[in-house]
């Protein structure tokens, strides 16, 4: 039988790489998105790629999805939000709690009904390598804190099922989040980057579709930083 994966964000960035190349791979895919304009967009190009419009946060979109799907393998949290860079001071309480609640909270929603309904298989979900701490986005690093965090608890509890869970946390990838960015801003942040600059989302996808593989159900609970060596720390030579 065909592998069935559910990747949301799929519309587009990393979830739509992900998609993509998970169904190249034989994989059966439905791709969800809160953006159903992005969604019919990008479904134009697909062949062999289900649709599915997603907001994570509500619970019962969640399980309706899930229960319109055959036997799931693999969930695919990539469904997020960032922000604009800002000291403490100009981060207001409610953009606190809308990146809790999105980042969070949806990943939470996703991976609780997923594993309601899964017998084995992977819960993969995308955290960032912005969750070891940096100045300016003190909400988006504790949302991605706290999703590696809840990786590493729901592997604890879903191993002896036969579910893995593990999260992949890429540097900076070129996607529609800093595509936003000022061009002084994103100046600054090509400056950090040891390869110059954003990679391509490709990248983060081979990761994800390495721990949905079979080879890749050797590991549960761990972090995959793709960052082209960024988190390493060390200044250059």
């Amino acid at each position: 039988m065909q592998p069935q994966a559910l990747v949301t964000g799929g519309a587009q960035g990393i979830g739509r790489a992900v998609a993509e190349l998970l169904a190249q791979g034989g994989w059966h895919v439905t791709a969800a998105d809160i953006d159903a304009a992005a969604l019919t967009a990008a479904s134009a190009q697909w062949s062999g790629i289900d649709c599915a419009a997603l907001d994570v946060t509500s619970s019962a979109q969640v399980a309706a999805v899930l229960d319109g799907l055959p036997a799931l393998d693999v969930v695919v949290n990539c469904a997020g939000i960032a922000a604009e860079l800002l000291p403490l001071h100009q981060i207001s309480r409610s953009a606190f709690e809308q990146m809790l609640r999105v980042n969070v909270g949806g990943t939470f929603i996703l991976a609780r009904e997923a594993a309601r309904r899964m017998h084995k298989g992977a819960i993969i979900n995308i955290a960032s390598r912005g969750y070891l701490g940096g100045a300016g986005a003190a909400h988006y690093v504790a949302s991605k804190a706290a999703v590696v965090g809840m990786t590493r608890s729901l592997a604890v509890e879903l191993r002896w099922r036969g579910i893995t869970v593990n999260a992949v946390a890429p540097g900076m990838v070129e996607t529609r989040m800093i595509a936003q960015f000022t061009p002084d801003m994103r100046a600054r942040l090509n400056r950090l980057e040891p390869a110059g600059g954003a990679m391509p989302p490709a990248a983060i996808a081979h990761a994800v579709a390495y721990l949905a593989s079979p080879a890749g159900r050797s590991m549960t609970g761990q972090v995959l930083l793709v960052d082209g060596g960024k988190s390493l720390g060390v200044a250059p030579c």
